[in-house]
């Protein structure tokens, strides 16, 4: 082993040592300021970034107020998981109040109640399924479509026609195949 090695190597255990003995220290009463404060799964996300935190700065640390510095961090913490529930919940709100009627499968007119669509849908292959839905269910248009599945705004334009041809195909078959009428134009002559 070289000399550097050795030395990163006495370092990085050095760096350990200290980190499991400020842990020893610090992680119940992070876990109780944590509860005391949020839901227990919570609480556990919280006191993790705490820790997480406190490895990476370990060097600012004062090792007198170990416990204290600790308790601002896992504050913080709870500040950024607060703000981030809050950014989600308001997003939620504004697209719920934006398009109510696509708040989820369920709730997107008819979809539940036509099985000919549904097997239609079942008989094209995933790729097609998906970009139905992009375009159908959450109402993007190619060029977002191109951004979710990163292709380009002409492939996924592309897509969209070949994959709503290819369910007008199968609805077509599926309508054939229980004796509905076929559209004008396209009935085939008797043989």
């Amino acid at each position: 082993m070289s000399r550097g090695r050795a030395v990163t190597s006495a370092v990085d255990l050095d760096r350990r040592a200290r980190f499991e003995a400020l842990f020893r220290e610090v992680y119940e009463p992070l876990q109780t300021y944590a509860r005391r404060r949020t839901d227990r799964a919570s609480a556990d996300d919280v006191v993790a970034e705490a820790l997480l935190v406190l490895w990476r700065r370990l060097d600012q640390v004062p090792p007198e107020l170990a416990l204290p510095w600790s308790y601002g961090v896992a504050r913080r913490c709870l500040a950024n998981q607060r703000r981030g529930k809050h950014r989600r919940d308001a997003l939620s709100d504004r697209l719920m109040a934006e398009r109510p009627d696509v708040a989820g499968l369920d709730a997107v007119p008819g979809l539940e109640h036509d099985d000919e669509l549904e097997a239609a849908l079942a008989d094209l292959a995933a790729d097609d399924r998906e970009i139905l839905r992009l375009w159908a269910w959450e109402q993007l248009q190619p060029k977002e479509i191109a951004v979710v599945l990163d292709i380009s705004p002409n492939a996924a334009a592309i897509r969209v026609h070949r994959s709503k041809q290819r369910l007008g195909e199968a609805m077509q078959r599926k309508s054939a195949a229980r004796g509905g009428h076929t559209s004008v134009g396209h009935a085939k002559e008797a043989p």
